[in-house]
């Protein structure tokens, strides 16, 4: 038998808590003539099997329904399940902060994060150290955080000795310039990298071209071309990221974007870039899109999983429509563009095999030209001129 104050210490509770439990019928103390309550063996027991019931997330109620009756098995269940829930919610949190110490992957929070607040995204990564070069690109490109910078180096590594960063062609932008129903003055490129469309809308047009992109050495290559080219002086170039552009209302009667508003996603260049063009002035940009209304399964995962906003040419239709341009065409690039983006680049990939043959870059490029190989036609990049709507 114990006295109150021995039972408290035995089951490591308080004397309240004994008193409390005793008032709710869990234990029952007997009083003595001199007035002290004892408790049994039986009792200290009890107390001992509701701490193993509330270790398993029962509340008080629920363990003294189970010690009076059979237990509820639904209401087992119930519990368990939210054991389960927490468990799994704990889980998440973890790989997440072990990704963010280097030791797991941080692209799917990447990507949620990117769709819910983009703009809170960026501002911290750039909070974490990296540019906002990195940044933007870290969304897309990189699959960890934590080793970006390898990653980085290794993909700029492959990439710094190509013009093209991705697929087009001389005969497409001719093309895509053809449908412009004006002849420009005033051409914005933005993301023109090392200028293989910018120096051919200046040596079709008498137009003034600003070309922009946040790359220096991209850049610093364009203007060589442009010096080479005998066009230094239609052309500006400004070294500046394509989400903080800060040029006046109306600037421009043609803003150029091949391959490149991907970067900060195509809604939203299409909303923020259309103060800048003057009324009924021309957006013509290229994106990828799936071409295929039921595209393979590897195609399907893969694109989900590198580029998550990509979608069909309606629904950037709809996008351009509900932004406040009109259509005046749309077409697909042809195979000329793809294969002069892809051939150069297999051929890079193969004379880096051997240099840095453990480099995530590269297996990601590697498995991005398998992509090509087998399910190009399932998607495609295609080419929008988009007329600013009469407001």
């Amino acid at each position: 038998m114990y006295f109150i104050a021995e039972l408290a210490e035995r089951v490591s509770l308080s004397r309240s808590t004994l008193l409390y439990y005793e008032k709710q019928g869990l234990i029952a103390g007997k009083r003595q003539a001199n007035g002290y309550r004892i408790y049994s063996e039986k009792d200290a027991q009890r107390l001992r099997l509701i701490q193993k019931l509330q270790a398993g997330g029962l509340t008080l109620k629920e363990c003294k329904a189970c010690l009076n009756s059979r237990v509820d098995r639904s209401l087992l269940l119930k519990r368990l399940k939210q054991l389960d829930d927490e468990i799994a919610q704990k889980q998440q949190s973890r790989q997440l902060l072990a990704a963010m110490l280097g030791e797991g992957e941080l692209k799917a929070w990447h990507q949620s994060l990117d769709e819910v607040a983009p703009d809170a995204h960026l501002e911290w990564l750039m909070n974490q150290g990296f540019t906002q070069k990195e940044a933007l690109r870290l969304k897309w490109l990189s699959k960890d955080m934590n080793t970006h910078e390898q990653y980085m180096n290794d993909f700029m590594q492959v990439f710094e000795a190509l013009d093209r960063w991705g697929p087009g062609s001389e005969k497409d932008t001719l093309e895509a310039l053809a449908r412009v129903p004006f002849e420009p003055a005033r051409i914005l490129d933005i993301g023109c990298g090392k200028g293989i469309a910018t120096t051919l809308l200046a040596a079709h047009t008498s137009a003034h071209i600003t070309a922009v992109d946040n790359d220096e050495p991209a850049l610093a290559r364009l203007v060589e071309r442009v010096q080479d080219d005998g066009m230094a002086d239609s052309i500006e170039t400004i070294c500046v990221s394509m989400t903080d552009l800060s040029f006046d209302e109306a600037s421009f009667d043609l803003i150029w974007a091949e391959g490149s508003a991907y970067i900060m996603g195509v809604a939203n260049a299409f909303t923020q870039w259309q103060k800048f063009l003057e009324p009924q002035g021309v957006l013509v940009l290229s994106d990828l899109v799936w071409l295929n209304g039921a595209p393979s399964q590897e195609a399907l995962t893969f694109w989900q999983q590198e580029y998550p906003d990509m979608t069909t040419v309606a629904r950037r239709v709809e996008q351009a429509n509900e932004a406040g341009y009109t259509v005046i065409d749309t077409f697909s690039l042809s195979d000329e563009s793809w294969q002069s983006y892809i051939k150069p680049l297999e051929a890079r990939v193969n004379a880096l095999r051997s240099t840095i043959p453990e480099s995530a870059a590269l297996r990601n490029i590697e498995t991005e030209l398998n992509i090509y190989r087998h399910h190009l036609g399932e998607f495609g990049y295609q080419m929008f001129v988009l007329r600013k709507a009469i407001t």
